[in-house]
């Protein structure tokens, strides 16, 4: 039997001291893992719905496409994402950016549950990165091939485009930077954001000013610690 509580690795990094933690949930038994940023929680095990319908909700829209989709993630967290990314039979590559190594490490060194299955897929490559950087950059999301288009990118950093990690983010959520992002997809292709808040009116205008069509998904999910039902949005955009 695990410990109740582990704090499995703590480092500081340029956006502040992130910690990965393990603890004993008493209801189920099991385990659960907590990623935090200085006092700001990030990503628990618990709550993983909304990480995967991102990656669901943003592929359905690429029924058109038989074979061979092109994938770019922002944010690597404890990875459900990227798995449920995996999980769809089309997918050819993923790319999966994240500014910290450290959590990049995590996986690779196996110390989160999902760390050995993508670090083994052969689809599926890590960046150390600032996404937000790259959507602004010449190279763009992949500097193993600059200029390089997706048929998907999926984005999971900030808690929502009204209340981001660091300011300099705050740029992206404009026409501008939707805009900038839009030229990394291929024609068809699909913009898909994970948020932690209510569906914001003005931001899916912002989407459906630059893609043909925006829509915001609410996805409810149990919540075991407040008890009822909580949720998040997903936006889904297609080029």
């Amino acid at each position: 039997m695990s410990l109740r509580f582990e704090e499995i690795d703590w480092q500081p990094t340029a956006m502040g001291d992130i910690s990965l933690r393990r603890r004993r949930d008493p209801a189920s038994g099991g385990d659960v893992y907590e990623v935090k940023l200085g006092d700001e929680f990030l990503m628990s095990s618990l709550f993983t719905a909304g990480e995967v319908a991102l990656a669901e909700l943003g592929l359905a829209r690429s029924a058109d496409t038989a074979l061979d989709v092109d994938v770019a993630v922002g944010g690597l967290g404890l990875g459900y994402t990227a798995a449920a990314v995996l999980e769809d039979p089309r997918v050819r590559s993923v790319v999966v950016i994240d500014a910290l190594p450290e959590v990049i490490e995590w996986h690779r060194r196996g110390l989160v549950p999902l760390g050995e299955r993508l670090a083994s897929d052969q689809r599926l490559r890590f960046v150390h990165g600032d996404f937000f950087a790259s959507v602004t950059a010449r190279d763009g999301l992949d500097p193993h091939e600059p200029g390089r288009r997706f048929d998907a990118v999926l984005l999971d950093v900030d808690h929502s485009p009204r209340h981001v990690l660091h300011e300099r983010h705050a740029a992206f959520y404009e026409p501008a930077g939707v805009r900038q992002l839009a030229a990394h997809l291929k024609p068809r292709g699909i913009f898909a954001l994970w948020s932690n808040d209510p569906p914001d009116e003005q931001f899916t205008s912002v989407l459906a000013g630059v893609f043909d069509t925006a829509e915001a998904h609410v996805v409810d999910f149990e919540n075991p610690l407040q008890g009822g039902t909580s949720s998040n949005t997903v936006y889904v955009a297609v080029k």
